[in-house]
Order: C-alpha cells, then sequence, then structure tokens
C-alpha cells in the first residue's frame, strides 16, 4: 500500500497523519480506517450467553437513558467526518438495532453521504432478525444496502436455548424470508459455535442454506466483555468446524474480496454457494483490521476488545468544536491505535478484566 503524510491545515493542529494512496487514515501498525460500526442502542430483546447473559443482564440491570444516545443527526455527523478520512462501510449494530424508532430516518440519512471518492456508503446492518420480518422492505426502499441476521440454531428446542427467552427460530427464518422479498441480495447469516453447547447445529444450518443465495459464516466463541463466561475448551476452532463439513460437502478456498475482510470464504465444490469461517481466537486477524466501532452514547472505540472509548459527546454536543475539530479528533484517535488484541490474548486477557461489553459496542 503506497501511503503518505498529510500535512497540517495550520499550526494549531494536531500533528501530521500518515494517509494511504487513496485518502484512507492509517493507524500506527499502517491500517486504514475503512469501516465504523455504529451501534444504536445497548438494548436488546434476546439474552444470548455470549452476549448479555440473563445472570448479568436480568430485570435489575439499567440500560443507557435516552437522553444519553446519540440522535440521528449526531450519528451522521461522526459518519459523515468518518467517510471523509477513507471509510468506506457503515454498519449499524446493537444491542439489537431494530429496536431504534424511526430507523429508516436514520438510513436515508447515511444513505445519502458520500465516500472520498464520492460514491455512497457500504451501509449494513446486523440484527437477530426477531423484529425483521416487519422492517425489512422499508428499511430496503430507505437505502439499507445489506444485512447480517445472526442465528445460532435451526433446531427450535436449541435456539430457545440460546437466545434465553423463548423466542422460535420460525420467526427469524420468517425476516429472512422478508428480506429476501425486499429484494436484499447476498444476506450474511452469522452463526457463533460453541463446543458443547449448539456446534450440533452446524451442519443441519449448513445443508440449509447452501443453494439458497446467502452466505452463512461461523464465528467462534470469543472472550469479548466481561459477562459471557469464556473458557478455551468451549471454543471451537474453525480448522475443525470446516473438517467436519468439508467431510459431508467438499468445500474449496476463495479469495478475499477486500483487505481487513474477517472471514476466510470458502465454497461448495459442486457449486451450492459460499461460507465463511470468523477465527478470531484461532487465527487473529488484527494485522489487517479497519474498524472502529461507535457506542450509543457517542465513545469511539478503536478494537472490539478494548475497556474504554473516546467520548466524542463534548464536541458533537459543546458550544465550541465543530466540524474540523470533530474530522481532527476521530483522525488523531485512529492515528494513535496500536490495538492486537487477539494476537496478544494470552497476555492481555488476565490484565483487561474490565473489556466493554459486547452489545455496547456493537459486536
Amino acid at each position: 500500500m503506497g501511503w503518505r503524510r498529510a500535512a497540517p491545515k495550520n499550526r494549531r493542529m494536531e500533528p501530521v497523519h500518515w494517509m494511504s494512496a487513496d485518502g484512507a487514515l492509517l493507524d500506527r501498525r499502517q491500517r486504514p480506517w475503512r469501516d465504523l460500526r455504529i451501534s444504536l442502542t445497548d438494548r436488546c430483546n434476546f439474552r444470548c450467553g455470549y452476549c448479555m447473559p440473563r445472570s448479568r443482564f436480568g430485570p435489575g440491570h439499567r440500560f443507557q437513558p435516552q437522553a444519553q444516545l446519540l440522535n440521528f443527526e449526531e450519528i451522521a455527523q461522526v459518519a459523515r467526518e468518518a467517510l471523509a478520512l477513507g471509510v468506506r462501510t457503515l454498519r449499524l449494530t446493537g444491542g439489537e438495532p431494530l429496536l431504534r424508532r424511526d430507523l429508516p430516518q436514520l438510513v436515508r440519512q447515511l444513505a445519502a453521504l458520500r465516500t472520498l471518492d464520492g460514491t455512497p456508503p457500504d451501509l449494513a446492518l446486523t440484527t437477530n432478525g426477531s423484529l425483521l420480518a416487519g422492517q425489512a422492505r422499508e428499511l430496503r426502499d430507505a437505502g439499507l444496502g445489506r444485512l447480517t441476521v445472526s442465528l445460532d440454531a435451526l433446531d427450535d428446542a436449541v435456539f430457545r436455548r440460546m437466545n434465553d427467552v423463548g423466542f422460535p427460530v420460525s420467526e427469524v427464518l420468517r425476516g429472512l424470508e422478508a428480506a429476501c422479498s425486499a429484494g436484499f441480495e447476498r444476506i450474511k447469516v452469522n452463526m457463533v459455535v460453541r463446543r458443547g453447547v449448539n456446534d450440533g447445529e452446524a451442519l443441519p444450518l449448513a445443508a440449509h442454506f447452501r443453494g439458497s443465495g446467502m452466505v452463512l459464516r461461523f464465528i467462534e466463541f470469543m472472550d469479548a466483555g466481561r459477562h459471557n463466561g469464556w473458557k478455551l475448551d468451549e471454543v471451537l476452532p474453525s480448522d475443525e468446524l470446516r473438517a467436519r463439513i468439508a467431510a459431508r460437502w467438499p468445500l474449496q478456498p476463495l479469495p478475499a474480496t477486500r483487505g481487513g475482510e474477517t472471514a476466510q470464504r470458502w465454497c461448495y465444490a459442486d457449486g451450492a454457494g459460499e461460507i465463511g469461517f470468523i477465527s478470531s481466537v484461532s487465527r487473529a486477524f488484527c494485522g489487517d483490521c479497519t474498524r472502529a466501532r461507535l457506542t450509543a452514547d457517542g465513545r469511539l472505540f478503536t478494537c472490539l476488545f478494548a475497556a474504554q472509548g473516546h467520548d466524542l459527546r463534548p464536541l458533537l454536543r459543546g458550544a465550541q468544536g465543530g466540524e474540523a475539530q470533530l474530522r481532527e479528533q476521530l483522525a488523531a484517535i485512529w492515528a494513535r491505535r496500536t490495538d492486537a488484541y487477539s494476537e496478544q490474548r494470552e497476555q492481555l486477557r488476565p490484565l483487561r478484566p474490565e473489556r466493554a461489553d459486547m452489545h455496547v459496542l456493537g459486536g
């Protein structure tokens, strides 16, 4: 990757930053900032054990008050400045983002923004699918480009145990059907795999989505957050899972579609479609990570496993500041970035018990 040094606009501004040849901001490991994940709420209607276990997030838990959350104009302001620094993909997350009221309004605002080369951003959303059937058409019409749906089991009893609220798998499948009918293409379906918990559902899910046009992706159980009871022996390495699948349906590797891609791509040798493996534990991909995360209350995190974020609300809501100051603050945060937790898990994990929870960061 070619790169250059960006000159400051005036002497009072932050020291110069390194930029790629196409204008994207680089961190200290020469990783460009390409993706911004935007959490719209810390609330979720599921209580999945790897994210929001009921033992910690029960009836007495206090979620972020509405007044503390960024409004749509503030979210769009951060997104606009991030795009000006080379970001290309905006992904809406949560919690469960479909719980946020008037979501199509935000989608329209973000779809109207432009990247450095003048094209619309790649606008995506990740959801548990529980509310998708009733919202898919409106979201698509508003300009949402891509969709990822979490689905950890096909068997209804296993799925109800995984979400821990008794939600039926049939409703998520109905949401996927609605998304297809609404015109979403290349929908991704994510399964978090826990050995001894739901790994027996991997092959049934693969069988179900073969030939569907949807891309099923298997995610290793990660030690994100503080409350999911992560144990290494519950991690099913992607290589082992891929071997299970390949024994039933031979697989062939596919090249990455872009830099910073999280999943290793494979296709069925018989042409029945594509699957992916996200292997944060067994095969760290920190070296080309291009993602930052904006929480619903306005903090920017540069790693899923970070303990603290950078509060942007003073610039967004203060009398001082403005677009130039916000852009410079975002640039300074990314330019200082050195995060590589997955590469250093064994050394860092015992030292950082206060990692932010995944439902707050947006996964």
